[in-house]
């Protein structure tokens, strides 16, 4: 193989890509060994590894222990897809605390199958080794973190950050980053830097029901837009909605939104943004779960397309490595001192023994090969609730399809009412999110979201069973 010893590993992984493309290897079968691929491609070992980590890493490939690779399979449905939502083209109050406060109590509880809110299993997440690096900076240097950060965050952190960003082709400064806790402070503060109380804020339908939680915190309306669960919004209703109504900015998830699981193809994104660059309305992105992506590639963010879109984007590492750590961040040139500034009110700064740990984690280069492994779990994970849901729910049931995350949407028949269900599931010591809590006008009450983010075993199959056993019973089929 000829060319850069430096891409010779990606000319050899496009070979075996095509390969499974064109049917000459097939779903489950075994990808030929490291030895053939050295023989006949005339690399090295190293140049071979490190093609199928790549093809890995893009769900072409699954690696086994003591086995090898094999050509990865997903399972497939026949179920069909949940349509286009049809929310009302009115802005809503939101009165959704009590709620979420409920929702959170019983994801906390361990007595309770975990079909509810979407924590990943701590069994899945890096915190042991994360937490090695706490330990570590605590005992050779606690006294120098034992301080304030800068308002902005730990400096390597976000060097890291930046770094990270320029992989899927978005440029970002760290000066232009601002650490924060968790991704619900960063949205919260692009929300005050771009918003009011009062004013119209644009969002998807349904959409995460911490957000709806935020809006209602901050006193402003939501106006939910006909959301589709492959492709995201609809980009003709965005449109006569910002000539119709004075909209102050938009929400939008950037890759694999909760609860539908959608994510907005390139060429939709640049509509997007050419349509709200028309209209000077900020947008706020939420990419919280844009690094577990199933496909060859990561989805880029809407401000990857446009260095200079009038764009806030959110993030954390709260779905791939520690929720406890609280560590999530917002950036954006155009408003990066407006943020500051509410952050300065807010909490003043982050602890920084925690970012200082998570700075030294991300520089050593554990993330990636941690991301496949989860990567890996959370679609066996999704693959298996998919078969269950087609064998054992009521007939006229409807699921997404994501390609990353690990939420499902699921859509009953009407005569279901998932408030019901829940009662009836709790009861069992099941959890799952009723639809209702996804819309500001309380929809969806025919729907419930599904959480996949712990790994397969017989409880959860179990449990989910139990589900689809009460919805039936409910649906009269």
């Amino acid at each position: 193989m000829t060319g850069d010893p430096a891409h010779r590993y990606e000319q050899l992984a496009a070979i075996i890509a095509r390969m499974v493309a064109n049917g000459a290897l097939r779903p489950g079968s075994r990808a030929p060994s490291l030895r053939r691929l050295c023989k006949d491609h005339r690399v090295s070992l190293s140049t071979a590894l490190q093609a199928y980590q790549l093809l890995e890493d893009r769900g072409v490939l699954e690696a086994r222990p003591r086995s090898g690779f094999y050509v990865a399979a997903r399972s497939t449905s026949l179920l069909s897809i949940p349509g286009i939502s049809r929310p009302p083209a009115t802005p809503k109050r939101i009165s959704i605390s009590a709620t979420v406060q409920t929702l959170l109590e019983y994801a906390a509880d361990p007595r309770l199958v975990p079909l509810g809110c979407a924590v990943p299993s701590a069994a899945l997440l890096a915190g042991g080794r994360l937490d090695r690096f706490l330990a570590r900076a605590a005992r050779l240097e606690g006294a120098r973190y034992n301080v304030y950060t800068t308002p902005k965050g730990d400096l390597r952190l976000r060097q890291e950050i930046a770094r990270r960003a320029l992989r899927w082709g978005q440029g970002v400064s760290p000066e232009d980053i601002v650490v924060t806790c968790g991704c619900t402070e960063a949205l919260l503060l692009a929300l005050r830097a771009v918003a009011r109380p009062g004013d119209v804020v644009a969002i998807e339908s349904p959409t995460y029901f911490g957000l709806l939680h935020s809006l209602e915190a901050l006193g402003l309306r939501a106006l939910e837009l006909p959301t589709d669960p492959v492709a995201g919004v609809d980009c003709g209703a965005l449109e006569r909605a910002l000539k119709d109504k004075a909209i102050a900015a938009c929400l939008f998830s950037s890759s694999f939104s909760n609860p539908l699981g959608g994510t907005a193809p390139d060429d939709k994104k640049r509509e997007l943004l050419r349509l709200l660059a028309k209209h000077r309305i900020p947008l706020i992105e939420d990419d919280i779960y844009g690094d577990l992506h199933f496909g060859a590639e990561r989805p880029k963010p809407f401000s990857a397309f446009d260095p200079a879109a009038n764009t806030l984007y959110c993030s954390s590492f709260s779905k791939t490595l520690a929720p406890g750590y609280r560590i999530g961040w917002v950036t954006s040139a155009r408003y990066v001192q407006t943020i500051l500034e509410h952050k300065l009110a807010a909490t003043l700064s982050g602890p920084a023994l925690p970012q200082a740990a998570l700075g030294e984690f991300l520089s050593r280069g554990g993330y990636d090969s941690h991301l496949r492994r989860l990567r890996r779990a959370f679609a066996d994970s999704m693959d298996r609730a998919l078969r269950v849901i087609e064998q054992g729910f009521p007939p006229g049931t409807r699921v997404s399809r994501p390609a990353g995350g690990f939420v499902l949407w699921v859509e009953l028949p009407d005569e279901v009412d998932s408030r019901v269900l829940l009662e009836q599931a709790l009861r069992r010591d099941i959890c799952f999110t009723p639809g209702d809590v996804f819309s500001a006008a309380r929809r969806y009450r025919h729907c419930l979201r599904l959480s996949c983010g712990h790994a397969w075993d017989e409880r959860i199959a179990a449990g989910l069973r139990v589900v689809g056993e009460l919805a039936s019973e409910l649906s009269g089929r």
